[in-house]
């Protein structure tokens, strides 16, 4: 039997309905006082938030698949049809090379121009990516043109990477900061799963019948047309309209951020370091000059296959390391990547040791993909992450226009190893400025 306590019972109801009368009572008060209102709109905004970043999400699952696809032409196909199919000379190589840094170096103006003229992010995106189309469709119909194929290739690459300030003001503007690493990690697995599918399936269907490549840029020219459909229904993001039109405003920000300033000066070492190679990763395995000269299934299953394979098994996990671990500690880990798996892929000098270098790679860059895109979200205010961005991708362009041309001029002259040699040294130098920074977050961790 159980023995209660009325008069207890009794006071624990009056205390209850005194919490009550007092909780009425502060919310009249804030009622009122117009403070209520806000904080109603303030959870109605974060509902509304929820649902859009799942919106996003939904949509960036479903570019990822096209996106996938695209990712081949630019790792593998494009270069290794203009080495095997046309033959072309040095500067068509090297044109194609730096085709995509040109994007980046022209990304600088995209987001003064979208502010200028006032439309949507989306909007700029959706017209950049049809362009991209249109570009593929002109190299799937050069017949034997390689000067229409070329100008294809390489509009069509110039356009991919234009956007890639406006889809980082997309992740800041619909990502939270804490799930901002690991939903862009989720994407890259189904864009990276797509790429390693498709890098098989195409490099087999490639070597049975070189001379049809046309269909392989029919599809790229497909996939681009998806990407807009995406960009066109997901939630508008808008910038601040300004009245005159500010090309180099955004370098502003590198006079007045000094930790902005240095990390944009590691970067350029080490990005240096790493398209110097990036340049070779085909040519290296398809000229017979440097003594592999393999056919497309394994060009394909090397430079396309095993890194998007890496990066579907790595990408989440780095993703989650964005998310919880200090910044600079990060970036130095990827370094390590990148420095072993270009000087064991370089001066390896056999089958296998491409495919562990490449893998080794693949690791850093399945990391560093993620550092790239994000990083900026980190350091920026949210209306300035599109200039924050475009800073950087404009100096990713100038580094990525420049690294093919030493890059072969080097092979060229010296060989490939050499680059190898100078590349893992503007790697590590890059790593070694950066140890003010890691030694404060060591400290500031314990």
């Amino acid at each position: 039997m159980v023995f209660r306590d009325k008069g207890k019972e009794q006071r624990s109801k009056s205390e209850h309905r005194c919490d009550y009368r007092e909780i009425k009572a502060q919310e009249f008060h804030l009622c009122q006082s117009g403070r209520y209102a806000s904080f109603c709109r303030c959870m109605a905004g974060t509902k509304h938030d929820i649902k859009q970043q799942q919106s996003t999400f939904r949509l960036e699952l479903v570019r990822a698949v096209p996106q996938g696809l695209i990712e081949t032409a630019g790792s593998t196909f494009a270069m290794y049809v203009a080495v095997t199919i046309f033959d072309v000379p040095m500067w068509m190589k090297m044109a194609i090379a730096a085709a995509a840094s040109l994007g980046l170096l022209l990304s600088l103006f995209t987001v003064q121009m979208v502010r200028r003229v006032g439309c949507t992010v989306n909007t700029a995106l959706v017209l950049i990516w049809i362009l991209a189309a249109v570009g593929f469709s002109l190299a799937a119909m050069s017949g034997a043109s390689a000067q229409v194929y070329l100008i294809g290739v390489c509009l069509a690459a110039v356009m991919l990477t234009l956007g890639a300030p406006l889809i980082a003001q997309i992740y800041r503007k619909h990502y939270t900061n804490k799930t901002r690493g690991q939903l862009f990690a989720v994407s890259g697995v189904v864009r990276a799963s797509t790429g390693a599918l498709m890098g098989v399936i195409l490099g087999n269907w490639l070597a049975g019948q070189e001379q049809n490549f046309h269909v392989i840029f029919w599809g790229y020219s497909m996939a681009c047309l998806i990407m807009a459909g995406c960009g066109m229904v997901m939630a508008k993001v808008r910038l601040r309209k300004t009245d005159r039109l500010h090309l180099f405003d955004a370098f502003q920000h590198v006079h007045q951020d000094k930790a902005f300033r240095k990390l944009l000066g590691c970067w350029f070492l080490l990005g240096m370091g790493n398209l110097l190679c990036f340049s070779l990763f085909v040519e290296f395995i398809s000229n017979p000059t440097y003594g592999f000269e393999l056919n497309p299934s394994k060009a394909a299953f090397v430079t396309s296959t095993i890194p998007m394979l890496i990066f579907v098994i790595f990408v989440i996990p780095w993703g989650m390391v964005f998310d919880k671990m200090p910044f600079y500690r990060v970036r130095v880990i990827t370094n390590v990547f990148f420095l072993a798996g270009i000087l064991v892929y370089f001066l390896g000098g056999n089958y296998l040791s491409l495919c562990i270098g490449i893998a080794l790679h693949g690791i850093g860059r399945s990391g560093g993909n993620i550092l790239w895109s994000l990083w900026v979200t980190k350091f920026a205010h949210e209306d300035h992450v599109g200039e924050y961005m475009s800073v950087h991708t404009y100096l990713t362009g100038v580094r990525g226009t420049a690294a093919p041309i030493f890059a072969f001029i080097i092979a060229g002259n010296l060989g490939a190893e050499t680059v190898a040699i100078i590349a893992a040294g503007l790697i590590v130098l890059s790593s070694a400025l950066l140890w003010p920074e890691l030694k404060a977050e060591w400290i500031h961790g314990k």
